[in-house]
Parts: C-alpha cells; structure tokens; sequence
C-alpha cells in the first residue's frame, strides 16, 4: 500500500511528458486518425499521470478506473457501440483496454490482453511512442475486420489523446 502511494506520488507531469513529448503524442493522434479512415469503430488513448489522493485512498485499480475514463470520455457514446478504450496509467505501468459492446462477441479479451502485455513490453524499454503506434495498429486491424468502413464513416470522437 505504501509503496503504491510513494509510485503515484513520485510519477509527476515531468514523467508525463518524458515518456510521451509533444512530438509521441502527435504521432499518436495522427495514427488514430488514419486507423480511423479504415474502420467504423473509434480509439480514444488516454494517458493519467496518477491517480488522485481520494481514488488512492478507497483502493480503485487501474480497471476501474480505465472504465470510469470511458464513461467521462464518452466512449461508450458511438452508435454502433464500437468504441475503444487505451488507458496508460504511469504511476503504476499499468494498461487497459475497455472496449464497448459492440466488440462483446466478436473480441475475445484474450486479444486485448495481448495488446496490453505487448504495451507493457514496450514501455518496461522505454519505447512509449512504438509501443502506443504498435497497439493502434493492431487496434486498427480488429475494428477493420469487425467495423469495416462504410459510406456513413464519420470521426464520432476526438483523436487527440487525453492527458489527464
């Protein structure tokens, strides 16, 4: 518990844009734009330095709070339900990928999983702009196969990614 909290303090906005510069997090944007032209479905990437004092203090993991992002973010809001999810949370190197119910049985979370652990590799090397594009990519390549594009394909969310 204390070492959780000495993580999160410790991890600051200077950690922030150490692993994710400018130049990473418009590479980002623009791979999420182009994933986009291919498919139906849409990505949101956020990244949460660490998390808050009273989040600490009541225990919430990275899951749920991947998912009360996703809520905020309005992913859950696309109308075919296919939006997507990257949760970075620093503090603690910690990945999710909340996808919504469009994806449900289609995805087995096997294949986010894999996403996830491929990330984590990635930043465990200090390869966070590779690893985030990487995990776009194959993003891209399940929405493609599920949500392919269609006459009607608008951009329903930001591409930006969310720093919070």
């Amino acid at each position: 518990m204390i070492r959780r909290w000495l993580s999160h303090l410790a991890t600051t906005h200077f950690t922030l844009r150490r692993c994710f510069p400018a130049e990473v997090l418009a590479s980002i944007d623009a791979a999420i734009s182009a994933s986009e032209q291919r498919h139906q479905a849409e990505i949101r990437f956020a990244i949460e330095t660490a998390l808050p004092p009273g989040q600490l203090w009541r225990g919430v993991g990275c899951r749920e709070r991947a998912g009360e992002i996703f809520s905020r973010l309005g992913v859950g809001n696309t109308g075919a339900r296919n939006g997507m999810l990257v949760y970075v949370l620093l503090a603690e190197r910690d990945i999710e990928i909340i996808a919504d119910r469009g994806f449900a049985d289609r995805v087995p979370e096997s294949a986010w999983e894999e996403i996830c652990s491929a990330m984590v590799t990635a930043f465990r090397n200090g390869e966070y702009g590779a690893g985030s594009l990487q995990a776009i990519e194959r993003l891209s390549d399940l929405a493609s196969a599920h949500f392919p594009p269609g006459s009607d394909n608008r951009n329903e969310l930001p591409d930006r990614p969310v720093l919070l």
